[in-house]
C-alpha cells in the first residue's frame, strides 16, 4: 500500500496524490537521483493481484514508453515493489482540458483551434511509431502552466499491425467513435474521430450526443447526424465547422486519412479562417439517418460489459444494459443487414454509370444526327453530304472551324495547387506544375496559368500552373502574439518555427489585454534563426490590483448526491493561475472564508476531495441468477469556479 513519505524504485519518494481513475492512483514523487519531481502511477490495490489488470496496466507503459515529444506526457520508468506496480512518468503541472473548458464554458476559436492543432501533433508523433491512442477525450489532454499541450493516458493504447487492430475496449463512450461502439477494426482514423468531438466540445462546451445511458449515447454515434457546431455558437467559422464534420464522418474512409492532412487544414483555418477549403463528403449522404440493426445493438451492449469488467463501472453499466433491453423495443429495426460502405464497390458502380452514361449520348447524338440529315442513311444523301462539305472547303479561304469541345478555361489563379487542378482535370484538362519563389503569394498557391483565364481552349490541352514556393530567406520572421492567450501565443511561434521561452506576470495598463500576452522579447517583423526562443508576458491588470474571498463556501453535496454530511473533506481555494491560497479539512459546512491580499486574477477555484462509500448492491444475469455486488469506498474530487472581490 502506498504512503505518503515511502520510497519506491530505491529513488521515488511519494510526496502527495495529486489523481485518481478507475484503475490507479496518481502521486507527485520526487527523483532523487535525477533531482526533479515525477508522476507517479499506481495500479490500485484490488486490482493488484489480478494477472489480466496487471497485463493491461503495463501495456500502458510499454505503449508510450518509446514516445517522446513535447506534446505527449514523457514515460520514464516502469517497476514493480512488494506487489506495487506502477509508472513513472513527466510531472505536467497545469489542468485537464476538461476542467478548463468547464472553467471558461467554452473556448474562442482561435484559442480551440490552437490546442487543437498541438493535441494533432502529439497524436502524429504516436501514430508514426504506430501506436493508437484509443481515448482522446478532454479528460486526457492536460493543458500546462507555460501553456504547452499534452497528450496523456495511453492506458488502452495498443501497437498496430497491419495498420489496424480489434478494439475489445471502448474509449469513453461521449468520443468513441462508431466503428469502436460496434466493436469492429478501430486505427488511426478513431483518434481522428475523437479528436473531432474533442474540438466539438471546446467550440460549444458540450458534446454533440447525451442519452440516459452509455448504450445510448454509443447507438447514437452510429445511427444520429453530427449536429452542427454553429447551432449552439453561431459565430463559429465555415472551414472550422467542415473540419469538425470532416474528423466525424460515420465512415472511417470519407475522415481525414492522417493527422498531417488534419493539421495541414487546421493551420490554414487558424490564418484563414472563413475560407471554404475543406473537402468533405455531402452531409445529405454523410447524415441520413441510419436505422441500427438488433444485432448492432448487441454488438455495442457486449463492448459496454467488457468495458465495465476493466474500469470496475459494472454495477452502473450492467443496470444500463438491462434498462436498454426493456426500451430495445423503441429502437427500429432494419429487414435486411446493413451494407457497409465499401469504397471499392462505389468506385465499380461509378465507372458503370460513366460508361452507360456515354453509351446513351452516344446514341442520342446519332438519333438527332440522323433527324437533322447530319447522318445520311442512303447512298445519294451520302453523296449530297460530300458534295456539299467540298463547296463549303472550297469556299472556305480563312477562319476557322469552331469546336464544341472548346470552352473558356476557368480562372484558378490564388487557388491552392491540390484545388486548382483538380477543377482543371474536372474539366478535361492536363496539368503541368512550376514551382517558384515568391514574396507576395502564399506557399502552394497558383501565381499564374497559362493560357489565362478565359481563352478557348480544347479539352486535353495542357494548362501550366505556377505555384510559389513562398519567400525566399533564411530567417523566421517574428510574428505578433501581443493579444494571444499563452496557449494561443506558444501555437503561433511553434507554427513559424520559434521556440516559447520564459513566462512571466506583469501588470499592463491596457484592461483588454488582462490575462493576455502584453509582451514579447523580439520585435515584430524581425527575422531571426530558426528555433530562437520568444519569451513573453502576461498581464495581471492595471498596477498590482489585489482581490479577497470572504463569505461562505457551501460543502460538496451540491454537486455530488452521494456526499454524506459529516465526512472529513480537504477544500483547497487556488488562483486561475494555480496558486494555492487556502488549504484545510474540515467535516462542517458551509465553511467562513476571509482570505484578503490575492494577486494575479479575480478567477479562482475550490476544489474539494472526500471519500464516498458504495453499497453492496444485487442484480440478477441472463440466467435468472442473483448475483450480490461488493460495495466500497471511492475517492471523489469536485471543482468549483468561484469569484474573488477586487480590493480597493
Amino acid at each position: 500500500m502506498i504512503k505518503i513519505g515511502m520510497l519506491i524504485g530505491d529513488r521515488y519518494e511519494i510526496l502527495e496524490k495529486i489523481g485518481t481513475g478507475g484503475m490507479s492512483d496518481v502521486y507527485k514523487a520526487k527523483c532523487h537521483k535525477l533531482n526533479r519531481f515525477v508522476a507517479v502511477k499506481v495500479l490500485k490495490q484490488e486490482f493488484g493481484e489480478n494477472e489480466n489488470f496487471v497485463s493491461k496496466f503495463k501495456v500502458e507503459a510499454q505503449a508510450a514508453a518509446g514516445l517522446m515529444h513535447p506534446n505527449i506526457v514523457n514515460v520514464y520508468d516502469v517497476g514493480n515493489e512488494n506487489g506495487i506496480n506502477y509508472i513513472v512518468m513527466e510531472l505536467v503541472e497545469g489542468i485537464t482540458l476538461k476542467k478548463y473548458i468547464e472553467k471558461k464554458a467554452r473556448l474562442s476559436v482561435k484559442e480551440a483551434i490552437s490546442i487543437a492543432i498541438q493535441v494533432s501533433m502529439g497524436i502524429e508523433a504516436a501514430h508514426n511509431n504506430h501506436i493508437i491512442h484509443r481515448d482522446i477525450k478532454p479528460q486526457n489532454i492536460i493543458i500546462s502552466k507555460d501553456g504547452k499541450v499534452k497528450v496523456t493516458d495511453f492506458g488502452i493504447a495498443k501497437a498496430a499491425t497491419s495498420n489496424t487492430i480489434t478494439s475489445n475496449v471502448m474509449g469513453s463512450v461521449h468520443y468513441t467513435s462508431p466503428e469502436q461502439a460496434r466493436g469492429g477494426f478501430s486505427d488511426e482514423k478513431s483518434d481522428i474521430y475523437s479528436l473531432g468531438i474533442t474540438l466539438f466540445e471546446m467550440l460549444t462546451g458540450r458534446v454533440p450526443f447525451n442519452g440516459d445511458t452509455t448504450v445510448a449515447i454509443a447507438i447514437k454515434h452510429i445511427q444520429e447526424p453530427m449536429p452542427s457546431p454553429r447551432e449552439f455558437v453561431g459565430e463559429i467559422p465555415l472551414s472550422v465547422e467542415q473540419i469538425v464534420y470532416k474528423c466525424t464522418q460515420k465512415s472511417p474512409d470519407r475522415r481525414y486519412q492522417s493527422m498531417p492532412e488534419l493539421i495541414e487544414d487546421l493551420k490554414r483555418s487558424l490564418m484563414n479562417p472563413d475560407e471554404n477549403f475543406v473537402k468533405v463528403v455531402d452531409r445529405r449522404e454523410e447524415d441520413s439517418t441510419r436505422v441500427i440493426t438488433e444485432k448492432e445493438v448487441k454488438e455495442i451492449k457486449q463492448q459496454v460489459q467488457k468495458r465495465s469488467t476493466v474500469t470496475g463501472d459494472s454495477i452502473r453499466l450492467r443496470k444500463e444494459v438491462e434498462e436498454e433491453r426493456k426500451n430495445k423495443k423503441k429502437i427500429v429495426r432494419e429487414e435486411e443487414e446493413y451494407e457497409e460502405y465499401d469504397p471499392k464497390m462505389e468506385k465499380i458502380t461509378t465507372i458503370l454509370a460513366v460508361i452507360i452514361a456515354v453509351i446513351a449520348g452516344i446514341v442520342i447524338i446519332f438519333l438527332v444526327g440522323k433527324f437533322a440529315g447530319v447522318f445520311p442513311s442512303s447512298k445519294e444523301e451520302q453523296n449530297g453530304a460530300q458534295a456539299q462539305t467540298q463547296q463549303a472547303q472550297e469556299n472556305s479561304t480563312s477562319g476557322f472551324l469552331e469546336d464544341d469541345s472548346m470552352i473558356g478555361l476557368p480562372q484558378v489563379v490564388g487557388w491552392g495547387y491540390a484545388e486548382a487542378s483538380a477543377a482543371l482535370k474536372q474539366n478535361g484538362y492536363e496539368v503541368t506544375k512550376e514551382e517558384v519563389f515568391s514574396p507576395d503569394v502564399p506557399k502552394g498557391n497558383v501565381i499564374s496559368q497559362n493560357p489565362e483565364a478565359g481563352v478557348p481552349l480544347a479539352q486535353g490541352s495542357i494548362v501550366t500552373l505556377r505555384v510559389s514556393l513562398g519567400a525566399e530567406i533564411t530567417k523566421v520572421r517574428v510574428p505578433s502574439i501581443v493579444g494571444y492567450t499563452q496557449v494561443e501565443a506558444a501555437t503561433i511561434l511553434e507554427q513559424e518555427g520559434l521556440l516559447p521561452g520564459k513566462v512571466e506576470e506583469t501588470t499592463n495598463e491596457d484592461s483588454n489585454l488582462i490575462g493576455k500576452v502584453c509582451y514579447q522579447s523580439y520585435s515584430v517583423g524581425a527575422y531571426v534563426d530558426s528555433g530562437t526562443v520568444i519569451d513573453m508576458k502576461i498581464s495581471t491588470g492595471v498596477g498590482n490590483a489585489t482581490y479577497s474571498f470572504v463569505g461562505n463556501i457551501a460543502g460538496p453535496g451540491e454537486e455530488d448526491g452521494d456526499y454524506i454530511p459529516g465526512t472529513e473533506v480537504t477544500v483547497i481555494v487556488a488562483s486561475s493561475s494555480g496558486q494555492e491560497i487556502y488549504r484545510t479539512i474540515t467535516n462542517a459546512f458551509p465553511l467562513p472564508m476571509n482570505v484578503t491580499g490575492i494577486t494575479g486574477s479575480e478567477d479562482g477555484l475550490v476544489t474539494f476531495h472526500y471519500v464516498v462509500d458504495i453499497p453492496a448492491t444485487t442484480t440478477t444475469d441472463d440466467a435468472g441468477n442473483v448475483i450480490t455486488l461488493p460495495g466500497g469506498r471511492e475517492e471523489r474530487s469536485i471543482s468549483r469556479a468561484v469569484k474573488f472581490t477586487k480590493e480597493s
